[in-house]
C-alpha cells in the first residue's frame, strides 16, 4: 500500500469520525425529512409533467385519427365525383395521418406506462414520509430522553467527586461543631448557674449556723447565771422569782432551734 493511499484513508477516517461526532440525531431527522419532502415536490412535479404529455399525445392522435376520417371522406367524394387522381391523393393525405396517429398511440402507452409507475412511486413516496415523519418524532422523543439521561448521569457523577459534596461535607462538619460549641455553653452556663445559687444557699446555712452558735451561746451563758445563785446558798437565800422566767426562756429558744433544725 502506497504513501498516498495510507494518508487518504487516514483523512478519510478522521473526517468520517469528526463527521459521526458532529450528528446531532434531531438535525439530522429533520434535515432528511426535509429531502424528503423535496424528492416528493420533486416527484409530484414529475407526475404532473408527464401526466400533461400524455394529456397532449392523447390530444394529438385524436387530431390525427380525425384528420384522417377527413381524408377518408374526402377520397369518397373524389371517387363520387369521379376525380381518380384527387381521391388518390386524399388517400395519400389520410395514410399520413394513420401512420402519425399509429406512432402517437405506441408513445401515448409508454408514457401511460411510466404515469402509472410515477404514480405508484408518488404514493409509495408519501407512505414513506408519513411513517417517517412518525418515526422521527418517536426517535427525536428517544435522543431527548437519552440526552436528558447522559446529563443527569453527568451531574451525578461530578456531584460524588467533585467539589459540590466535599462542600456539603464541610458545612455539615461546621453545623456539628456549632451545635457542639452551644451545647457546651449551654452546660456552661447552667453550672454557672448551679454555682451562683450553691452560693446563696452556702451562704444561708453560714448565716443559720451563726444564729445558732449565737442562740447556743446565749443558753450556755443563761445556765451558768442560774448555777451561781445556787452555788452562793451558803448564807444567802435565791431569788424566789427569777429562776422560772430564765428556764421558761431557755425552754421556747431550745424549741425554736429545734424547729429550725426541723425545717433545714
Amino acid at each position: 500500500m502506497g504513501l498516498f493511499d495510507r494518508v487518504s484513508r487516514l483523512v478519510r477516517a478522521n473526517l468520517n469520525d469528526a463527521v459521526s461526532k458532529a450528528e446531532d440525531p434531531e438535525k439530522i431527522l429533520d434535515q432528511a425529512l426535509m429531502d424528503m419532502q423535496e424528492d416528493l415536490v420533486n416527484m409530484k412535479q414529475a407526475v404532473a409533467s408527464a401526466i400533461a404529455t400524455q394529456k397532449r399525445t392523447e390530444q394529438q392522435v385524436a387530431n390525427n385519427q380525425r384528420e384522417a376520417d377527413t381524408w377518408q371522406q374526402r377520397a369518397q367524394l373524389a371517387l363520387q365525383k369521379g376525380d381518380e387522381n384527387l381521391a388518390r391523393e386524399a388517400l395519400m393525405r389520410k395514410k399520413s395521418f394513420v401512420e402519425a396517429a399509429t406512432t402517437l398511440n405506441q408513445q401515448l402507452t409508454l408514457q401511460s406506462t411510466q404515469v402509472d409507475t410515477l404514480k405508484r412511486n408518488l404514493i409509495a413516496l408519501e407512505g414513506k414520509i408519513s411513517e417517517a415523519k412518525t418515526k422521527k418524532d418517536m426517535l427525536k422523543a428517544r435522543a431527548a430522553a437519552a440526552k436528558a439521561n447522559e446529563q443527569l448521569q453527568s451531574t451525578v457523577n461530578s456531584m460524588s467527586t467533585g467539589s459540590a459534596m466535599a462542600a456539603f461535607e464541610r458545612m455539615e462538619d461546621k453545623v456539628l461543631q456549632m451545635e457542639a460549641r452551644s451545647q457546651a455553653a449551654a452546660e456552661l452556663a447552667g453550672a454557672n448557674l448551679e454555682a451562683q445559687f450553691l452560693s446563696l444557699e452556702s451562704g444561708d446555712v453560714d448565716l443559720e449556723l451563726e444564729a445558732m452558735k449565737a442562740q447556743l451561746l446565749g443558753g450556755t451563758s443563761a445556765q451558768t447565771q442560774q448555777q451561781l445563785p445556787q452555788q452562793a446558798t451558803a448564807g444567802a437565800p435565791a431569788p424566789k422569782s427569777t429562776a422560772a422566767p430564765q428556764d421558761k426562756a431557755i425552754d421556747a429558744e431550745l424549741e425554736a432551734l429545734k424547729t429550725q433544725l426541723d425545717n433545714l
